[in-house]
């Protein structure tokens, strides 16, 4: 499983010999082992680095277990780099040979599917997960005190009196307090040390809100959404329940950055749009969040000295002078410098907004 770590030797890993990068979708309802392989042929048969082919075909033919909904893969034989990691959602099948391994398609996955945190609540505990591209990272559960339900006889059991129900409600009361705000703590903990990026609850409305409105604000802020689901429900069906109400959630979240962004841009306050004046904020370390088009891709040129990237056509660099070349795709390395400097990259699935302006932007940090 992809995991932070994994994500940033990706983007820091670079080299002079070409690198492979091969997606490759695995879900069951897309075929079946042979299926797979046969597709994998299809996206290799016109590359011409024998040594990697060979050490991708071998993996897949001897050792992969065909589990997953998807795997990724990036190969630089000689420099013996060879990495694969498994998804639990589908990806397009896709092939990609440069200087770096291609990230862009997992900076859609973990836009989309990365660091879930679900919480099942109940009036005496509390069960969390973290879900990561659609695979189950951890689930740890903690239970509260027993809320005890005593009948007492006599005219005590009166409403109001003395001991009776009015006494017996403020004793559970208490329980139910004392449960949610150990559940809470237990939860803030599980997310903090899992890297929860979005929060959904489940469990009755009052359960809910009666947790919602315990979590500090800088949670409450990352929950996504909120559903009904039973403390006994398997992780199946909470990872089912979390894909289906995290990407309607992401969709939403991915129209308000557009219009966003839109906005900024025409105010020239904070957004831009355009390949162009989006690499020339990439280039200044301004870029807080990246807005691209699915498959988008655009040619362009980088300094062979400085590094300074252009969608414009030209011989010398504008900063240095030094020599210019070509790029098949600037928007992967577009793509890789906001990953590797921190920043957010959102791939947008559909939004004539932004195709209008040019199919990617970025709002910036100053």
């Amino acid at each position: 499983m992809l995991n932070e770590t994994d994500q940033r030797e990706l983007l820091n890993f670079s080299a002079t010999e070409p690198v492979v990068s091969v997606y490759l979708n695995t879900d069951p309802t897309a075929g079946n082992a042979d299926a797979y392989r046969l597709r994998l042929r299809s996206l290799l048969k016109d590359v011409n680095l024998p040594k990697d082919v060979e050490v991708i075909e071998r993996y897949f033919n001897h050792e992969y277990n065909w589990s997953g909904k998807g795997v990724a893969v990036f190969s630089c034989a000689p420099k013996e780099y060879f990495r694969v990691f498994s998804i639990g959602v589908p990806v397009r099948d896709m092939l990609y040979i440069g200087e770096r391994p291609s990230v862009k398609p997992l900076a859609d996955l973990l836009d989309t599917y990365g660091g879930y945190g679900v919480v099942l609540i109940d009036k005496q505990g509390a069960r969390v997960f973290s879900f990561h591209l659609g695979q189950l990272r951890e689930q740890e559960g903690v239970m509260g005190e027993a809320i005890k339900h005593t009948k007492l006889g006599g005219a005590s059991s009166r409403p109001g009196a003395r001991g009776g129900v009015a006494g017996q409600t403020h004793y559970e009361d208490a329980v139910v307090d004392r449960n949610m705000k150990e559940a809470v703590d237990f939860a803030v903990h599980f997310f903090e040390e899992n890297h929860v990026r979005r929060v959904l609850i489940g469990g009755t409305d009052e359960n809910i809100a009666l947790f919602r409105s315990r979590l500090p604000k800088s949670w409450q802020s990352l929950v996504m959404g909120t559903f009904a689901m039973p403390m006994t429900a398997s992780h199946a069906e909470v990872l089912a329940k979390a894909m289906q109400l995290g990407v309607q959630a992401q969709q939403e979240h991915e129209e308000r950055l557009v219009e966003r962004l839109i906005t900024a841009a025409a105010k020239k306050e904070g957004g831009v749009v355009g390949l162009e004046p989006t690499l020339a904020g990439i280039q200044d370390g301004r870029v807080q969040t990246l807005l691209l088009l699915e498959g988008f891709r655009a040619p362009a040129y980088r300094c062979k000295n400085c590094g300074r990237l252009t969608a414009e056509r030209a011989v010398n660099c504008v900063a240095c002078d030094g020599e210019m070349e070509g790029l098949y795709d600037g928007v992967e390395m577009a793509v890789n410098a906001v990953m590797r400097g921190g920043g957010d990259v959102q791939v947008i699935r559909n939004s004539q907004a932004l195709e209008d302006a040019g199919k990617i932007g970025a709002l910036l940090r100053y």
